[in-house]
């Protein structure tokens, strides 16, 4: 997908932070995977506040630091690698969410493509 424009699908996994995968974190399984698939790029975002189908508030602003938050892995690609990389989340994500949404790539590219000190376009 280098420096490709237009139609695209958007993977979001929603996991808990301390969710493991062989004493290593899911998310980080995941961005492993996914960069091992060769897809485009994975990013990691840690939320502050969030429940899901446990319906526990689980909020960074709590005295207590052992709190596991939400952790989202986004993933964006083309349709078919994203669905082709879907098996290898069925066999990590046994709670959570995983989402599909169809998007539009406005710009990707990397930061090797430009010159030293040269702005993003």
């Amino acid at each position: 997908m280098t420096g490709a424009t237009g139609r695209a699908l958007r993977l979001t996994v929603l996991v808990g932070e301390h969710d493991t995968w062989h004493h290593r974190p899911l998310y980080s399984e995941i961005v492993h995977r996914a960069h091992r698939a060769g897809l485009a790029g994975a990013s990691v975002f840690r939320g502050i506040e969030g429940f899901g189908a446990s319906s526990l508030v689980h909020t960074s602003r709590l005295l207590s630091l052992s709190e596991c938050m939400p952790v989202a892995v986004v993933i964006v690609d083309t349709e078919e690698r994203v669905r082709g990389f879907l098996p290898q989340l069925d066999e990590l994500v046994t709670e959570g969410l995983v989402t599909l949404d169809a998007c539009e790539v406005v710009r990707y590219g990397d930061r090797a493509e430009r010159g030293p000190g040269e702005a993003p376009a």
